[in-house]
C-alpha cells in the first residue's frame, strides 16, 4: 500500500448517503511533488505549487475527492487541519499548507447535491493515519463508477485502491480512484475485470475499446464526467522535474489496467511525491511506479461494493 512508505498517511471521509467522499495523502515531512495530466477532462487544484518556478519548494499532502470542481471545497478542510498542527511553509507568525488536489465526477450516481465539504476535508486529514489503507467505495472511490461508453445504465462500480512495489532500496506506493471511462483488465491475464456490461440487467462484459473503435456513440455521456485519479509516492530522492517524470512514467500503469485510458471525456490525473533521501535510477524507478498504479486500479475495482443499481466486480 502508499503507506508502505514511511512518512505517509491516507485518509478518508465518506458520505455513504449521497455516494461522495474525500481522500487525503500526508507527508510527515514536506515533500518534492510533480504531476501528469492526461485526457481532457481533468480537474486540479494547486498545480501552481508543482511548478519549478515557485517560490515554495515542497508540498504538505495532495488530496483526491469527488464532487467534480464541487469537490475543490475539502481542500480548504484539509488546510485548516494542517494549520492547526502548525504543518506548512512558514511565512513569520503563520505556517502556509501546501496541498493540490484533484477531483473526479460522481454527481450521477448518488446524490447529485452531495459534494464533499470542508469538514469532510478536515475529518479526512484528522484521520489520515499509517498501515492498512481502506479500499474499495470509501472516500474518492465512494462514487466512483467504470465502463460508461454505453452510458451509466450498463456501468459498474469503481472504487479506491491501493499498492506498492520495492526496487532495490526504493519503495514506490500508490493511491488511486477509479472512475473510468472504459473497462478494468487484469494487468497480468489481460482479462476484463469491471467495465461496460451487455445489457442494463447484463452480467456479461463487452470491450469498450473494441466497442469505441466500431463507431459505438457515447451520446449525452460524451462530456467530462470520467476521471481516474491518484498519487504515487517513494521513498526515492527527487527534484521537482524528476518527481513528474516518475508521475508521466506511472502513468503506463494506467494504459496497464484501463482499456482506453486518457480518453477526450477522462480527466486522468497522478501526482508524484518523494519523501526520501534513496537514489535509484528513474527510468526503474518509473517503471516499479507504474505496477503498483496498475495494481491499486484492480485493487480498489475488486474492493467494490454493489449498488441495486450499478453491480460491482464481484457480482460477475
Amino acid at each position: 500500500m502508499i503507506t508502505d512508505v514511511p512518512g505517509i498517511r491516507v485518509g478518508h471521509a465518506t458520505d455513504a448517503v449521497g455516494l461522495t467522499g474525500v481522500s487525503v495523502v500526508l507527508c510527515e515531512r514536506p515533500a518534492v511533488a510533480g504531476v501528469e495530466l492526461r485526457g481532457w477532462a481533468n480537474d486540479v487544484i494547486g498545480l501552481d505549487y508543482l511548478d519549478p518556478r515557485h517560490l515554495v519548494g515542497v508540498v504538505d499532502g495532495v488530496v483526491l475527492g469527488g464532487g467534480s470542481r464541487f469537490g475543490g471545497e475539502s481542500v480548504w478542510g484539509v488546510l485548516r487541519w494542517l494549520e492547526s498542527q502548525g504543518r506548512g511553509y512558514a511565512a513569520g507568525p503563520s505556517v502556509v499548507p501546501h496541498v493540490p488536489g484533484a477531483f473526479l465526477f460522481d454527481l450521477n450516481v448518488g446524490d447529485g447535491r452531495a459534494r464533499p465539504t470542508r469538514e469532510m476535508g478536515f475529518e479526512a486529514a484528522s484521520r489520515a493515519a499509517a498501515g492498512p489503507v481502506a479500499e474499495g467505495n470509501v472516500g474518492a472511490g465512494t462514487g466512483a463508477s467504470v465502463g460508461k461508453v454505453c452510458g451509466r445504465p450498463r456501468a459498474m462500480r469503481g472504487g479506491i485502491g491501493s499498492a506498492s512495489v520495492r526496487v532495490d532500496a526504493a519503495v514506490v506506493g500508490a493511491l488511486v480512484a477509479v472512475n473510468a471511462l472504459g473497462d478494468v483488465r487484469d494487468p497480468d491475464s489481460g482479462a476484463l475485470i469491471a467495465g461496460t456490461r451487455d445489457s442494463a440487467e447484463g452480467r456479461t462484459l463487452v470491450d469498450s475499446t473494441r466497442v469505441l473503435m466500431e463507431g459505438g456513440a457515447l451520446g449525452r455521456f460524451a462530456a467530462p464526467a470520467h476521471t481516474t485519479i491518484g498519487v504515487i509516492a517513494t521513498t526515492a530522492r527527487l527534484t521537482r522535474p524528476e518527481a513528474s517524470k516518475l508521475a508521466s512514467l506511472g502513468m503506463l500503469g494506467f494504459a496497464r489496467a484501463l482499456s482506453p485510458p486518457h480518453t477526450a471525456f477522462d480527466g486522468d490525473t497522478l501526482f508524484a511525491l518523494s519523501v526520501g533521501d534513496v537514489a535509484v535510477d528513474l527510468t526503474r524507478l518509473g517503471l516499479a511506479a507504474a505496477d503498483a498504479v496498475a495494481r491499486a486500479i484492480v485493487r480498489g475495482v475488486r474492493a467494490a461494493t454493489p449498488l441495486p443499481d450499478l453491480p460491482a466486480a464481484s457480482s460477475l
